[in-house]
């Protein structure tokens, strides 16, 4: 049986050379589960860092969108919008999740932040493209499938919003600084439908996260601005 994503060898070898980055990194915890690999760094962003994060997510959000804009207003109700990657401050950042992983960084999409006011969540879903879906064809030669996520909580939350696995019983509270990276494929490089995950609505207070995505090739709104400078790979 063929696996359902052209992308499945590309993503098996990602997977694995991460994975083998981040078992060896002291400051990585991974939470011990087999059906999902999911990474924890506590104070991976100072609370000044998050501080000037979340005022550029004030400066930049607006409701937020998915690739399926048909059933937006039923399951995502927050606030989101992409941070300046030339930005000095915000490449610093990028630079240091891209040298974690160890992955590529055109590899690596937009860093996007997301803001949820009281009440406002994002359902049940999972960061991987569904194969069989019209938007995953366009996605093909603009980077491919995502491989890794990483958030980053960029405050606490008085209560609520929590990032539930509810597939893997896995429930993480906002800590301010902490990163979360989770491999959005199985070991064989198919889509690992245990990712799904929600982030449960704000019962009180805001919520700041940033998240970064990975594709498999160079992602390629960023790839079509560098391909031509001296030293890209």
């Amino acid at each position: 049986m063929t696996n359902p994503t052209p992308d499945a060898e590309a993503l098996a070898a990602l997977g694995a050379s991460v994975r083998a980055r981040l078992n060896v990194d002291p400051q990585a915890y991974r939470i011990p589960m087999d059906d999902i690999e999911i990474y924890a760094i506590s104070d991976f962003l100072s609370p000044d860092e998050c501080q000037r994060f979340m005022g550029m997510i004030d400066q930049t959000a607006t409701p937020s969108a998915t690739f399926d804009p048909e059933n937006i207003h039923r399951y995502r109700t927050s606030y989101s919008g992409d941070v300046d990657r030339y930005d000095p401050f915000v490449a610093m950042i990028e630079r240091r999740i891209d040298d974690l992983l160890g992955i590529d960084p055109l590899f690596g999409e937009t860093s996007q932040g997301q803001r949820y006011a009281e009440g406002q969540e994002y359902q049940g879903h999972c960061d991987f493209f569904p194969p069989d879906t019209d938007y995953f064809q366009r996605e093909i030669p603009m980077g491919g499938q995502r491989s890794w996520t990483a958030m980053i909580y960029l405050n606490d939350v008085d209560d609520g919003g929590a990032t539930d696995f509810s597939r893997v019983g896995v429930t993480v509270t906002p800590r301010q600084g902490m990163l979360l990276a989770w491999n959005n494929a199985c070991r064989d490089g198919s889509p690992n439908r245990q990712t799904l995950h929600a982030a449960k609505p704000v019962v009180k207070g805001v919520k700041y996260v940033i998240t970064k995505w990975y594709r498999t090739r160079p992602w390629g709104q960023y790839w079509r601005q560098h391909k031509d400078m001296p030293g890209q790979r």
